[in-house]
């Protein structure tokens, strides 16, 4: 999920922890942006006041995300016929 939907990049687990976990992470998404009278004042203070997503992955988990390069899996389509009619 913190790949694909948060920070949009891959991510390449280093930690040589294996297993499942589960956790909760509080932090600002940093798009929490509430339009006049939408009477969500405390939720967005609330949002405000938690620590940006590097800074909650070292405090709560003790972890570090660093930005690296590392080689990553891709697939290359180099060429596409359209199927036959028949």
């Amino acid at each position: 999920m913190l790949e694909t939907r948060i920070t949009g990049r891959p991510i390449v687990d280093k930690t040589g922890l294996s297993g499942q976990f589960d956790i909760t992470l509080e932090w600002n998404p940093d798009i929490a942006r509430v339009p006049e009278g939408a009477g969500n004042a405390p939720a967005l203070a609330e949002l405000e006041a938690r620590p940006f997503l590097f800074t909650a992955v070292r405090e709560q988990l003790g972890l570090r995300l660093e930005s690296d390069t590392a080689p990553i899996d891709v697939v290359v389509i180099d060429h596409v016929d359209r199927p036959s009619p028949d």
